[in-house]
This record gives structure tokens, C-alpha cells and sequence, in this order.
């Protein structure tokens, strides 16, 4: 076996043996029969699985866990979990669960927000991509091939190992799967500059529910449009993706400043839900809204709104600019540095822009009980309306980030690709709380939704939008495997708006027997009666 290869696989995994009686499940028991017949057939000399009776299965399950909602021992395990190497491992897992009925999971960084990647409510496995990661960086062609498996923190280094001179338009979080994030959309700190991460994918390698392996010329033009940004677990297991490099600046420009509304901080919102989509796309300022304990009371809230930018060019540039559009923010030099892309990848990180290797660590630092939400706003909203989200927030423990839009984003169309949330949004907001005890779960889930309630006069409408890689179950979800598109149209059209039905017809293309699915997979689209 390849040294190389060996380095990359988990240190908990079992060498299967062709002989089983490992489970009395008989589908199980024939999958990894399946399973290892196959590989054998493709004389692998390593057979990588983890099984449920294997004394490293517990901790494997927990440890791969990044919302601890999903740590509760009622909700019901894989059957096993396969750490593919090659993609003809890939291959052999959908061929095997697709001919003994067991659904299959895909995780590439496992932050599924509803923990999609990793539970089931029927008998699964698990497609675990994370030794799927090498890194291609062709500086040359401005191009990278990266498999499903890595991190964005690793891509980030990777492309700054070659050049400084480029970057790639995507998430903020280094340990996020690429596969997961660019098959929602993907969105970071460059995209009002250069769009979306799916804006930016040139070819795609992708494991279809026959067991072929599909390059974007044998899968054709829909099914390529379909998993950039219409989440690609719907219609395969994306092993690969090929992208496009985006030039930076030497330097960037960064600040955060911090405000109370006791300080003022309403107003500055006020003036930058007003501004923030017409800056230059060279600008992004996104705010983040939280409740921090208020001074000179003993027990008392306040809101604090941060506002971060990052801004593609010198300090002195992005001075003048705030002056001209947003001067009641009193931004200073002294407020700003200057640092190279990669830096500030490590800055919105919350990493020490001297430890780039940071970014290599694959592992989530701190995990919590959490519930997530999104909208997006097409008007501004009311100071009256905004007094009220206050004590919503500080009732509920809950913090906003708040993204705008504009830029590159208002002139992409919006069925370019299924992501359709482009020109007319002002910013997004994603609504978060997290929690430390499992206790408290159904109240701080039962808050959310009352927050979630209040903002609707506030927010898009028909449909209520929202963002897929926010995954959100009260949205809705699949019954199962016969869920009609009229029934899945209920969370399908504010993910997708009108290009949802687009989607069901390419998966009946592909998918026609709804293999791949969970919650809220694509449906079939129904077929018209002659």
C-alpha cells in the first residue's frame, strides 16, 4: 500500500475481513459483503470501514458530531461509516447501498446545520470524503482541482503556498467541507467582488446513482448546473471539484468596530442597511448583532452590533470611501490594518494571522447546542421594527450576522445557477443560539422560532427566502421516499424560488428511483399523465 495514502486514513478503521458476522441486519450484512467484494474485484489492498460493533465506533460518531443536538442516543446511527481513499471505493458503496435498499449519508466537514450529513431516520451509512483532499493549485491557468474532502482552510493555504496573487470566493470557516459548501452556493468575505463559490466552479467530478464516475462533459450541462448550488447529495456524491482562482491585492485592508445602543448603534444600522448592498464591490461590511451584559447595571442587556469589513485595497483608499458613504461610522487609520489575503482569511477566522498552519487543522475547536435561521430583507427595516428585534434578541440569547449583498451578486442572473438569491436583496441574515445544555434544547429551539416569527413583516415574501447552507427542517421536510414535488415545494421554492422545479426535473433525469435522499433532498417532478 502507498505509504502516502496510509498517512491520510483515520487512525481508527478496521481492515475488513471477506468473512462476516458482524450483525444479524441482513441488509447490512450484505452491503459489506457487497462492499468488500467489490473492492476486491478492484484488487485494493485496503478495505477501510468502521463498523458498529467496533470498539472505535462510538467515539469516531461523537467526535464527527458538530452540532451536539445530534449527540442524543435516541437519534439512530449509521451502520457503518466508509473513509473512501479512491473513488472506486465511492463506487462501490452507492452500487452496494443502492442494490440492498440502505441509504447513504455523504460528509465531506460535517456542518450540516440539521445534521444531514451524518442522521437518518432509516438504516444508513455513512460516506465519510475526509481522505478525498488532495489539492491541485494550477497557477498557470488560474484553476485548482480539490477533492470533496478537504478543508477550506486547507484550499486557502494551499492556493497562498503557490501565490499570493490569488484567492477563492468562498466561506469564512476553515473546517468546513469543500463539498458540502460549494454544492449550497458558498458564500465568503469576496463574493460581492466575484460571487459565489458555485459561481466559480469550472468542471466537477461526481459518482452518479449507477456507480459511473461523471465529468461535467459526461454529465451534461443540466446535471452541472443542478449540484452548483442546488446541494449536491440530491443527485450524487461529489468526489471533485475544479475551480476558478481569483486574483488579490497584495494588500488588504481590515477593521471591526463595535457599538452599543446606548452609543448610538441603532442609527449607524439604520444608515448601513441602507448603504451597505451600494458599496463598491470592493468593500465588504457585514455587521454581527449579539447581547452583551450593559454597563453600570447588575444583570442588565444591551445590544452590541459589530461592524467588520474587508476591503480589497490600501487603507487609505477604504478611508476615503468610508468618509464619502459612511462617515457617521467615524472610521480611523487607527481602526485598520493592512495585511495579505491569506491573513485575513486567518483574521475572520479568529486565528492569529501568524499561524497560518492553523488553517491546516481539520478539527472544529469548540462545539455547542445550536439552532440556526435565515432570511433575506429586500427593504430596509423600521427603527420601530429594529427596537423590537432588540428585546426579541436579548429575551432569546440570539446573534445575528448580517451579509450584504450588491456587487458582483446583483449581476449574475438569478437562475445562472439554482442559488437565485441575486439582485433586490439588501443583506442576509442568518440567526443563530447556542446553548450548553441538552436540557434547554426544546426551549432555546421554541425562542428561535418566536424570534424567526417576529422578523416576518420584515423579511422576503412569497416565498419566505432562505439559504440553503442554513439548513432549516421547520421549513419543512420529506416524509419520504414518495414525498410528491407539490409537497416539498413547501421548503423546495425558498431555498430555490422558481428554479426548484428546474431541479426536480433534472433529478428525475438522473435519480428517477430517488435514491439519494434525506429531509430535504430534491423530489422527483411528476411525470404528465398522456
Amino acid at each position: 500500500m502507498n505509504m502516502e495514502i496510509f498517512k491520510l486514513l483515520p487512525i481508527l478503521f478496521i481492515f475488513i475481513n471477506p468473512v462476516w458476522s458482524i450483525t444479524s441486519n441482513s441488509a447490512t450484512e450484505s452491503f459489506l459483503q457487497c462492499f468488500t467484494s467489490h473492492i476486491q474485484n478492484l484488487k485494493s489492498s485496503s478495505k477501510i470501514i468502521l463498523i458498529k460493533n467496533s470498539s472505535a465506533y462510538a467515539s469516531v460518531v461523537q467526535s464527527s458530531i458538530q452540532n451536539l443536538r445530534f449527540l442524543n442516543t435516541s437519534i439512530s446511527k449509521p451502520e457503518a461509516i466508509i473513509y473512501p481513499f479512491h473513488d472506486s471505493h465511492v463506487q462501490a458503496a452507492v452500487i452496494c447501498s443502492k442494490t440492498n435498499g440502505i441509504l447513504i449519508r455523504i460528509r465531506s466537514g460535517g456542518h450540516d446545520y440539521e445534521g444531514q450529513s451524518y442522521v437518518s431516520r432509516a438504516p444508513f451509512v455513512i460516506i465519510d470524503l475526509s481522505n478525498l483532499r488532495s489539492i491541485d493549485v494550477d497557477i498557470e491557468n488560474e484553476s485548482a482541482w480539490v477533492e470533496s474532502g478537504a478543508t477550506f482552510g486547507e484550499l486557502y493555504y494551499r492556493i497562498a503556498e503557490k501565490s499570493k496573487a490569488y484567492g477563492f470566493p468562498a466561506g469564512s470557516c476553515p473546517t468546513m467541507g469543500v463539498g458540502g459548501h460549494i454544492s449550497g452556493g458558498g458564500f465568503g468575505t469576496l463574493f460581492r467582488k466575484y460571487g459565489l463559490a458555485a459561481d466559480n466552479v469550472l468542471d466537477a467530478k461526481i459518482v452518479d446513482v449507477n456507480g459511473r464516475v461523471l465529468d461535467r462533459k459526461s454529465m451534461g450541462e443540466e446535471l452541472f448546473w443542478a449540484i452548483r448550488g442546488g446541494g449536491g447529495s440530491s443527485f450524487g456524491v461529489i468526489v471533485a471539484w475544479k475551480l476558478r482562482l481569483v486574483p488579490v491585492p497584495p494588500s488588504v485592508t481590515v477593521f471591526s468596530i463595535s457599538k452599543t445602543t446606548e452609543q448610538g448603534a441603532t442609527k449607524l444600522f439604520s444608515k448601513w442597511q441602507n448603504i451597505a448592498d451600494k458599496f463598491h464591490e470592493d468593500l465588504f461590511l457585514h455587521t454581527v448583532i449579539g447581547v452583551e451584559d450593559k454597563a453600570g447595571t447588575n444583570g442588565g442587556k444591551t445590544i452590541v452590533i459589530e461592524f467588520s469589513s474587508l476591503f480589497l485595497g490600501p487603507v487609505e483608499k477604504l478611508l476615503l470611501l468610508m468618509q464619502d458613504n459612511f462617515p457617521e461610522l467615524s472610521v480611523a487609520r487607527s481602526d485598520c490594518t493592512e495585511m495579505s489575503w491569506i491573513e485575513s482569511v486567518l483574521y475572520f477566522a479568529s486565528i492569529s494571522i501568524n499561524e497560518s498552519e492553523a488553517l491546516l487543522n481539520r478539527t472544529q475547536q469548540s462545539k455547542s447546542f445550536f439552532k440556526a435561521k435565515s432570511d433575506y430583507v429586500n427593504e430596509p427595516i423600521s427603527e420601530a421594527g429594529l427596537e423590537g428585534l432588540w428585546q426579541n434578541l436579548i429575551e432569546v440569547g440570539a446573534y445575528l450576522i448580517l451579509t450584504p449583498y450588491g456587487g458582483k451578486m446583483s449581476e449574475i442572473s438569478n437562475s445562472e445557477i439554482p442559488f437565485p438569491h441575486r439582485s433586490g436583496n439588501l443583506f442576509k441574515i442568518q440567526y443563530m443560539v447556542t446553548w450548553d445544555n441538552e436540557k434547554e434544547t426544546e426551549k432555546h429551539i421554541g425562542m428561535m422560532r418566536k424570534l424567526y416569527a417576529y422578523m416576518a413583516p420584515y423579511v422576503s415574501k412569497s416565498p419566505r427566502a432562505a439559504y440553503l447552507n442554513y439548513k432549516d427542517l421547520d421549513l419543512g421536510r420529506n416524509k419520504d421516499a414518495n414525498t410528491s414535488y407539490a409537497q416539498a415545494s413547501i421548503w423546495g421554492l425558498s431555498y430555490f424560488k422558481n428554479n426548484f422545479r428546474r431541479l426536480a426535473q433534472v433529478k428525475t433525469l438522473v435519480d428517477p428511483g430517488n435514491f439519494f435522499r434525506d429531509e430535504q433532498s430534491i423530489p422527483v417532478y411528476p411525470s404528465r399523465k398522456k
